[in-house]
């Protein structure tokens, strides 16, 4: 990787991180977890970054189970799953799912009108935030009928701390 297509940034863990600047949104986003930045997310890399948040372990090893079996499968090229649970980074935005903000694109990229959408609709109490209530009413608003999983991983990604 040449040394311009790359930035160091201090974590929260006070720990640098090497992030490449020619990823998406998306990606970036994911390699934050990436703790070797080796491209490839292990659960016990998702473990690392959830402790480098501040959440305990038990939010932390669920999480790096949770996620990494959820999203291995769908970001892996090939048909044939690994046991290590491997996320690959720059196939991140395959794990998109229905049901979702749309925040993100199907490339990976951010979208600020779909951003802005949400406090819009949404922020009744205060119009740079969204309350709990108000969270759960975008979420619902956002379901497509019958997708249950996109439900599921709407809700949990809005309860992980990610």
């Amino acid at each position: 990787m040449a040394l311009s297509s790359v930035k160091s940034i201090e974590g929260v863990d006070g720990e640098k991180h090497i992030i490449p600047t020619d990823q998406n949104v998306l990606q970036k986003h994911v390699a934050f977890f990436d703790r070797n930045q080796d491209g490839i997310v292990y659960p016990w890399e998702t473990f690392k970054g959830f402790r480098a948040i501040g959440c305990d372990i038990f939010l932390s090893t669920a999480s790096a189970f949770l996620i990494n079996i959820a999203l291995s499968h769908k970001t892996r090229p090939g048909k044939f799953p690994s046991l290590l649970f491997p996320i690959e980074v720059k196939n991140i935005q395959r794990a998109k799912h229905g049901s979702d903000s749309g925040v993100y694109d199907t490339e990976g990229r951010f979208v600020p009108s779909k951003f802005e959408e949400i406090f819009g609709k949404h922020a009744r109490t205060n119009a740079n935030t969204l309350t709990s209530d108000e969270l759960m009413g975008m979420l619902k608003a956002n379901r497509e009928p019958k997708n249950y999983t996109g439900w599921v991983a709407a809700w949990t990604e809005v309860e992980d701390p990610i």
